[in-house]
Order: structure tokens, then C-alpha cells, then sequence
């Protein structure tokens, strides 16, 4: 069953948010809920006078499967971060994330990055 296999591997994976600001958060995927329709996710804390004025937001959300890594791209750096890097960053969901290394803090975007067995 198609489904249960996606559960399962949601089951053991990760979820990961970046703002802005070079906050970096990490998750089991297990927290996050499931809402109806239409509802939103706190992924990512961010005081509310920041997001009013556009100062910090989210950039990106990424779902990690088991063994993934991330690159994050700031400007013409980027940086990857292996599973054992991305325990630095691990909390519950909707914490403010740790601080990505200097350099690296005005992150544009980020990638998921899955290395297959070669057979």
C-alpha cells in the first residue's frame, strides 16, 4: 500500500524550516500535524513584530527522509549540511531554530540533497 509506505518513511523523517535570518529548525516529522483544509502550521517561531514589518520570515521548508542532506545557499556560499550536522539544529516544532554558521545567515534558499546506493 502505497500510503502506508509514504506514513512510514514520513514516520522516520524530518522536518526543517529556515528563516530568513539564518534560523535553522529541525523535527521529527511526527509532529506536525495534520489540520483541515485551509489551516495553517507553525513550523518556525518568529516574533510577531518581525514578521509584521517583513523583517523575518520563512524561506523555506524542506521534508527530510531518513539519511538526507540540506544545502543552504546565501548569496554565491553554500553549505551542506550531512544528518549528523543536522543535529545541531534539532528541536521541537515551532521553536526559534539555531543560528547557521557566519556567513551563511542570509539564506536565499535550500535544497534536499539524497544520495542513492550505487549498484
Amino acid at each position: 500500500d502505497a500510503g502506508g509506505a509514504a506514513a512510514n518513511s514520513a514516520a522516520k523523517g524530518l522536518g526543517s524550516g529556515f528563516a530568513n535570518s539564518g534560523r535553522l529548525l529541525v523535527f521529527p516529522a511526527t509532529e506536525l500535524p495534520a489540520l483541515a483544509r485551509g489551516k495553517g502550521n507553525k513550523l518556525l517561531s518568529i516574533p510577531s513584530a518581525k514578521v509584521a514589518a517583513r523583517e523575518e520570515y520563512l524561506v523555506a521548508a524542506v521534508a527530510l527522509p531518513p539519511g538526507g542532506s540540506l544545502t543552504v545557499y546565501a548569496g554565491q556560499r553554500y553549505l551542506t549540511l550531512k544528518p549528523a550536522d543536522l543535529n545541531n539544529y534539532r528541536g521541537e516544532r515551532g521553536r526559534r531554530g539555531e543560528k547557521l554558521p557566519r556567513g551563511f545567515q542570509k539564506v536565499e534558499r535550500a535544497e534536499l540533497f539524497i544520495a542513492l546506493n550505487a549498484r
